[in-house]
Formats: C-alpha cells, sequence, structure tokens
C-alpha cells in the first residue's frame, strides 16, 4: 500500500498471444476507453481495433461466387484435399478460451487501473488542497508580517512627524531669539557711537565704556553660536524629512504587498479572474530574502530612530543655547545699566559740586571786584594828604635865609610823604594782587563753565540718549523665543 499523494507505478500489460483477435463485435463497445495510453508496448488504443473493423466491401454477386466456391471445395472430392489447410476444433476451443483469458485479464487490469486512478486522483486532489491551504497559510503569515511591519512603520512615521514638528518650532523660536538679538546689538552700538560725543575730559574709557563693548562682544558670541544651531537644525530637518521619505515609501510598498497578497490571500478556485499564466513559475523577479526584506524595514528604522535621536539631542541643545544666551545677554545689560547709573551718579556728583564751586568762585569774584574798588578808592584817597604833605614841603622851602630850619615839622612831614608814598605803593601791588586774582578766578569760572557744559553734555548722552534706548530691550521670553 502506498502513501496518499504518492506516483502510482502500477504496471498495465495485457497477455500475448499469436492467435489473439478481438472480436469485432465485441471490442467496438467495451474498448472504447477515454484513458491515455499508459504503455505504447501493452496498450493499443480504440484505433487499433477500429482498423480490425475495416472489411472490404462485398457485392451480393460475389458474395454468391464465394459460398459456390465453398460449396465446390466441400462436394467435389478433388478439392477435399485443401480441408487439411483448415483450423481444427482444438484450434477453435483454444483460441475461445484464449479471447475468454485475455478479455478476463484485460478487464482485471482495466478494473485495477480504474482503481489506481481513481485513488490518484483522491491523492492529488488532497495533495493539491494541502498545498493551496499550506500556501494560503504563508500567505496568511506573510500578511502578518506585513502588517507587524507596516505598524511599525506608521508608528515611527507618527514619532518622526512629531519630532520634525518639535524641532520646526524649536527652530523658530531660535530664529525669533536671533532676530531680537538685532536691536540689543543696535542699542549697544548707537550707545558707542553716542558716548562717542563725550567732550574733552570725560572722553574717557570708563566702566561703561568697557561693559558696552563687552555687550556687543557677548551679542555677537550669541549671535554666532545661535547661527551655527540654525545651521545644524536646518540640516537635521533635512535628514528628518530624509528618514521619513524612505520610512513612507517603505510603508508605500507595504501597503500595496498587503493589498496584492490579501487578494491572493482570498482567491478561491471558484474566483474570478484567475487564469492560465504559463511558464511564470520559471520566472524570479525577487529583489529580496525574507531576511533581507525584514532587515531592511529594521534598517529604516533603526535609521529613523538613530535621525530622532539626533533631533531631540539637538533639540535639548537649542533649549540650553536659548536659555544661555538669554541669560549671559540678560546679565551683561544689567551690568551696562549698573555701570551707566553709577557713571551718571558720579557726572551727577561731578556736576552739582562744580556748580557749588562756580557758585563760590562768582561769589569770590564778586567780593574780590569789591576788593579792587576799594583798593582803587583808597589809591585815589591817598592822593589828598600825599598832595598836601608835599605841597607844605614845598611851600617850607621857600623859607628865608637861617629860617630855612629842619625843625620837627620838617621831620614830620617828610615821614608823612615816606609813609604815604610807602602806603600808595602798598596797595598799588595788593591792586595789582586782587586784579591778578580776580584774574584767576574769572579763568577758574570759565573752566567751571566750560566744565559744566561738559558734564552736562555727558549727562544727557548717557542719560537721556542711551539710557533711554536701553529701555527697549527686549523681555525674556523675547530672548528665547517664546514671543
Amino acid at each position: 500500500m502506498e502513501l496518499i499523494g504518492s506516483t502510482m507505478t502500477a504496471t498495465y500489460a495485457r497477455p500475448k498471444s499469436s492467435h489473439f483477435l478481438p472480436a469485432i463485435s465485441t471490442m467496438a463497445s467495451s474498448y472504447r476507453s477515454t484513458q491515455p495510453a499508459m504503455n505504447a508496448n501493452h496498450w493499443r488504443t480504440n484505433s487499433y481495433y477500429k482498423s480490425s473493423n475495416i472489411i472490404p466491401a462485398i457485392s451480393t454477386t460475389e458474395r454468391e461466387n464465394l459460398d459456390l466456391v465453398r460449396a465446390n471445395t466441400m462436394f467435389y472430392p478433388s478439392n477435399r484435399t485443401l480441408l487439411t489447410t483448415r483450423y481444427t476444433p482444438d484450434d477453435w476451443f483454444k483460441s475461445n478460451y484464449s479471447n475468454y483469458r485475455d478479455s478476463e485479464s484485460s478487464r482485471k487490469s482495466a478494473a485495477r487501473l480504474r482503481r489506481d486512478t481513481i485513488r490518484l486522483i483522491q491523492d492529488k486532489e488532497q495533495l493539491t488542497r494541502r498545498t493551496q491551504e499550506t500556501t494560503s497559510k504563508n500567505i496568511g503569515e506573510r500578511l502578518n508580517d506585513i502588517v507587524f511591519w507596516r505598524s511599525e512603520l506608521s508608528h515611527e512615521i507618527d514619532n518622526m512627524v512629531t519630532e520634525i514638528a518639535s524641532l520646526n518650532e524649536v527652530k523658530r523660536r531660535l530664529e525669533r531669539a536671533f532676530a531680537e538679538t538685532q536691536g540689543p546689538h543696535q542699542v549697544s552700538q548707537e550707545c558707542l557711537y553716542h558716548r562717542e560725543k563725550r567732550m574733552s575730559i570725560d572722553l574717557v574709557h570708563d566702566d561703561v565704556e568697557k561693559d558696552l563693548l563687552k555687550e556687543v562682544d557677548v551679542i555677537k558670541s550669541c549671535q554666532e553660536r545661535m547661527r551655527r544651531y540654525l545651521d545644524r537644525a536646518t540640516a537635521q530637518l533635512t535628514s528628518n524629512r530624509a528618514a521619513q521619505h524612505e520610512l513612507e515609501r517603505d510603508l508605500s510598498d507595504k501597503v500595496t504587498a498587503q493589498r496584492i497578497d490579501d487578494r491572493c490571500h482570498h482567491l478561491r478556485n471558484t474566483s474570478d479572474g484567475i487564469s492560465y499564466y504559463r511558464g511564470i513559475e520559471r520566472l524570479d523577479p525577487s529583489v529580496s530574502l525574507p531576511e533581507s526584506w525584514s532587515k531592511f524595514t529594521d534598517d529604516n528604522i533603526l535609521h529613523s530612530q538613530s535621525t530622532r535621536a539626533a533631533s531631540h539631542k539637538l533639540r535639548d541643545e537649542i533649549e540650553i543655547l536659548l536659555n544661555t544666551t538669554s541669560n549671559e545677554m540678560w546679565n551683561q545689560f544689567n551690568n551696562v545699566n549698573v555701570a551707566f547709573t553709577n557713571r551718571i551718579s558720579e557726572t551727577s556728583d561731578a556736576k552739582h559740586s562744580l556748580q557749588t564751586h562756580l557758585a563760590k568762585t562768582l561769589q569770590e569774584i564778586f567780593q574780590t571786584e569789591m576788593l579792587i574798588d576799594s583798593l582803587k578808592k583808597a589809591l585815589r584817597d591817598k592822593e589828598g594828604p600825599l598832595k598836601v604833605a608835599q605841597t607844605r614841603l614845598e611851600e617850607r622851602m621857600r623859607r628865608p635865609n637861617v629860617e630855612l630850619c629842619r625843625d620837627n615839622p620838617h621831620h614830620r612831614l617828610v615821614g608823612e610823604v615816606r609813609l604815604i608814598e610807602d602806603t600808595i605803593q602798598k596797595l598799588k601791588e595788593r591792586l595789582m594782587e586782587a586784579e591778578n586774582t580776580l584774574h584767576t578766578l574769572v579763568k577758574t569760572k570759565v573752566n567751571l563753565e566750560h566744565d559744566l557744559s561738559i558734564k552736562a553734555n555727558s549727562l544727557f548722552l548717557d542719560q537721556e540718549k542711551c539710557m533711554s534706548m536701553r529701555k527697549s530691550f527686549p523681555s525674556m521670553p523675547r530672548l528665547v523665543g517664546y514671543t
């Protein structure tokens, strides 16, 4: 007994006999079969037996002549010798027995062929059905694999789309923060430009100028770092979109493959659209194996995950950068404002001191002028006594002879003249000193007034120009790109 589904190896043969000649009446009805010939040497088709039915057509006259010949052969002694060439009864029985035996053998062979063929048909039907079920099961398993990888791809695409949106948002914040730095940078440069208009001694390299220069450097450094991270964000977005494109293309291929395999999985022997495709099994357009197929999608997902991880890391770095740069700019902004406040306070104190000194100088100038007037009046007042004393001396020099005596009045007059002249000399010297002092005071007054104008100009530049502009410095949320 052979296993179900195996190929039958039975040989179907008919006995050989030199005397076998099938009966024409029976062969036409008994051996008409649609079964194919199993062996050309052991089996003959219906055409063999049909050829035996071909008997030349004999007319009635020819048949009568043939009967007459047979009668003459039987009844004429001269022709009886021909009877020795006929078949014997034993030959006749043997021929019949041979025919019976061959007929029975042929029938048994045909029955055995029929049974084996029916079993072969059933086995092959079961084998075909099991093979088709196995194929359908494999296609179903393949569909499950495709559905699994499709869900993985869809999940990763969703994550990548979310990551791209997040990175885009952070990039837009970084761009807004970068744009916000333009204002403080311009303000710092404007402050430096305005402070160049300070005059004379106030044009000093003070703490305000140092902090302003440092503020410009800090803002430029922040801008440079922001610019680098903007370039990195742009490149990372390109990588993210490339990874997303690969995932979407793979997903699209999976959707197409799932649709095709799902249609194949639902195809039945009674389905519409099935047809013969001769030689299709010899074609193999495959470009991958199951291992390389799953590895391709797994590599795409891994590449997308690594790209997404790099994008997430870049977002964190940008967040840290925004907080760091905003803190740096705000700290330096506050330092500059403190330096401005201190410098304005110092300049205001200096201005007030100058104003106080100027007022005192003006008062002193006034008193010095009054002193000069007093000295001039004193000098004028000494002219009369000097004239009187000199006139007395001149008049007494006209006394005659012995009367021209160097008496006590003469000594007193000479002393008086000398005293008055000495007084006038000292008053003139004091007047010169007073005038010099007045000149010095006036010069000091001019210097104080000039210095006051310088301080006023410096205060105007620092307090009105610079500090008013610095009120427009962006807030912390704007520096991190939220508004």
